[in-house]
C-alpha cells in the first residue's frame, strides 16, 4: 500500500453480496483501503457462479480483488462479539442486506453511528428507505423496469421489453456509493463526523435515465398527462409494448432519434453515430453528399423525417462499416462500429490506455478492467484475486485481538470457518 493512494490508512468492512457494494469494496480497495469482505458461510453467491477453482469464479473476481475474505455466521447470537470488533475496528462499513435485515443482526445505520460517530456507513438498498416500496426486494432487471429506464433504453426482444444485459443499474449504485464515501471521508477530514451515505439502486438506474426525467413543468406536463391517459387505454385495449412505446414523449427529437442519433447497418456490421448539435448534422449531411429538407429539420414533418431516414439508410447499407468510418471521422462526425465485448481485449486503443490488467491466479492468469479512474503517481492500481475463501480466517480474527481459544470455539461452533 502505498500512501499516495487515496484511501491508504482507511479499513472497510463488507457486507455485501452480488454485485453493488462489492464493486464499491473493490473501487476502494482499488485506492489503497484495506477492505474485510464478510461473507455467508457458504460464501458470496457469485462465488459459485461458474467455477473456476473450489469457491471462485470470474464473476466473484471481476468485483472482490483486493480484499480479504471473513465467513461469519451473522444469524448466530455467538457472531456478535466479532461483529462489533469489525465495526469498532472499521472507518467505513458497507452494506446491502436485505431491507430490515441490517437492524436485525444490530447492523442498523443509525445504531452504528450513534455507537461510532466517526464512522462511515455505506448502504444499498432497492427502492430507498422511505415510501410503500422501501421494504421491497429488488435486484437489477426488478430495478430497470420500475425505475423507467428498460423502457428508457427501449430494447425489445421477442415483443417484450428487455433489460441492457450487463447489471447497469447495480454499477451505476457501486460508483455512486464510492463517490458518497469518498465525500463522506473529506468531510469527515473536516468534521471529525462520520455519517450515513445512502444509494438506492432506484435512484441509481433513474440517473442513467436523466435525459428522460427532465420535464418543465408549464410546457411538458400537460402533454405527459395526456401520455399516461393514452398509455392506461392501450392497456386496457392489450396493445404490445412496442406499440406503447412508440407513444410515449421523448426529449429528443425524432429527426435525432430517425437520423442523426442511431444505430445504421452497413454493407457488413453496423456503425453508430451522434450528431446531436446542428454542426455536427450539417458536417454528416456534407459528407454523406445528401440534401436536408429547407428549413428547420427539427420541425418538419413525420413525413419529410421519414423519406431523409429512408434515404439515408439506404445510401449507408450500400458500402462497408470501414468505408463509412473513414468518411464520418475526416468530416468530424462522432462514429464507431458496434463491438461484442469479446473484441475489447485485443482492441488496440484499450491497449494503448492500459484499460486492461493481468492478474495472476491460482488457475492461471486472468484479464481483467483496470481501475476506472487514473490519478497521477500511484492512486489506484489493480488488485490481486482475494485469497481462497476461508483461508485467512484465523489472521484476520487474531487481528481483532481474538486469543486462539476464541477463534477456534468460534470454527467448532460453525460460526466461521477456515480451510487451514
Amino acid at each position: 500500500m502505498s500512501q499516495a493512494q487515496p484511501f491508504a490508512g482507511i479499513r472497510v468492512i463488507e457486507f455485501g453480496q452480488f454485485v453493488a457494494v462489492p464493486f464499491c469494496g473493490q473501487l476502494l480497495a482499488e485506492g489503497g483501503a484495506y477492505v474485510i469482505k464478510v461473507e455467508s458461510m457458504a460464501g458470496d453467491p457469485n462465488r459459485h457462479m461458474g467455477e473456476i477453482s473450489s469457491k471462485d469464479s470470474l464473476i466473484f473476481i471481476s468485483r472482490n480483488r483486493g480484499k480479504h475474505s471473513l465467513p461469519l455466521n451473522l444469524n448466530n447470537p455467538k457472531a456478535k462479539a466479532v461483529i462489533n470488533a469489525l465495526v469498532a475496528s472499521a472507518d467505513v462499513v458497507l452494506m446491502n442486506f436485505r431491507p430490515g435485515l441490517a437492524e436485525e443482526i444490530g447492523l442498523g445505520p443509525n445504531d452504528l453511528l450513534a455507537k461510532h460517530p466517526k464512522l462511515i456507513v455505506g448502504e444499498i438498498t432497492p427502492f430507498g428507505k422511505n415510501g410503500p416500496d422501501a421494504m421491497l426486494a429488488g435486484m437489477d432487471i426488478v430495478v430497470q423496469a420500475r425505475s423507467g429506464l428498460m423502457a428508457a433504453m427501449g430494447r425489445i426482444v421477442d415483443d417484450r421489453p428487455a433489460p441492457g444485459e450487463p447489471v447497469i443499474s447495480d454499477y451505476m449504485a457501486a460508483t455512486s456509493l464510492a463517490f458518497g464515501v469518498s465525500s463522506a471521508l473529506l468531510r469527515r477530514e473536516r468534521t471529525g463526523q462520520g455519517g450515513i451515505v445512502d444509494v438506492s439502486l432506484m435512484q441509481a438506474a433513474m440517473t442513467l435515465a436523466n435525459n428522460q426525467l427532465t420535464r418543465h413543468e408549464d410546457l411538458d406536463k400537460p402533454a405527459h398527462d395526456k401520455a399516461l391517459l393514452r398509455l392506461k387505454q392501450q392497456r386496457q385495449d392489450g396493445a404490445p409494448y412496442e406499440e406503447q412505446l412508440a407513444s410515449m414523449p421523448s426529449n429528443r427529437t425524432s429527426a435525432i432519434r430517425n437520423v442523426y442519433f442511431r444505430t445504421y447497418e452497413t454493407a457488413d456490421g453496423t456503425i453508430a453515430l451522434a450528431c446531436a448539435s446542428k454542426g455536427l448534422q450539417d458536417r454528416f449531411n456534407s459528407a454523406l453528399g445528401i440534401v436536408p429538407p429547407s428549413g428547420s429539420l427539427l420541425a418538419a414533418s413525420a413525413e419529410v423525417i421519414e423519406a431523409l431516414r429512408v434515404e439515408v439508410e439506404a445510401l449507408i447499407r450500400s458500402q462497408i462499416s470501414s468505408h463509412w468510418i473513414g468518411v464520418l471521422t475526416a468530416a468530424g462526425v462522432p462514429v464507431s462500429t458496434v463491438k461484442f465485448p469479446v473484441e475489447l481485449f485485443e482492441d488496440e486503443q484499450a491497449s494503448a490506455n492500459t484499460m486492461f490488467k493481468l492478474v495472476t491466479h491460482e488457475s492461471g492468469q486472468i484479464r481483467v478492467l483496470a481501475p476506472p479512474v487514473r490519478m497521477d503517481s500511484e492512486g489506484f492500481s489493480t488488485q490481486p484475486p482475494a485469497e481462497p475463501f476461508s483461508s485467512e480466517t484465523e489472521s484476520l480474527l487474531s487481528d481483532l485481538g481474538l486469543s486462539k481459544d476464541d477463534i477456534h470455539a468460534l470454527i467448532e461452533n460453525k460460526i466461521t470457518r477456515n480451510t487451514l
